[in-house]
């Protein structure tokens, strides 16, 4: 299955609520780990980490 939207962001961990206010989900944490992608498992959508962005190991 397709994701529903593509996000590219500068982090490896991300928060999702679908973006719809009201409309959307409850907001989830996702950690993308090794892959460098996550897809929220409510809406779908698909969070890539940007090329050439800085990974930290930081908290």
């Amino acid at each position: 299955m397709q994701a529903f939207e593509t996000i590219e962001v500068d982090s490896l961990k991300v928060a999702c609520d679908g973006g719809r206010g009201p409309l959307g989900h409850p907001r989830v944490f996702l950690n993308m780990g090794d892959k460098h992608q996550v897809e929220c498992p409510y809406c779908s959508r698909l969070y890539v980490l940007k090329a050439g962005a800085k990974v930290s190991g930081g908290h």
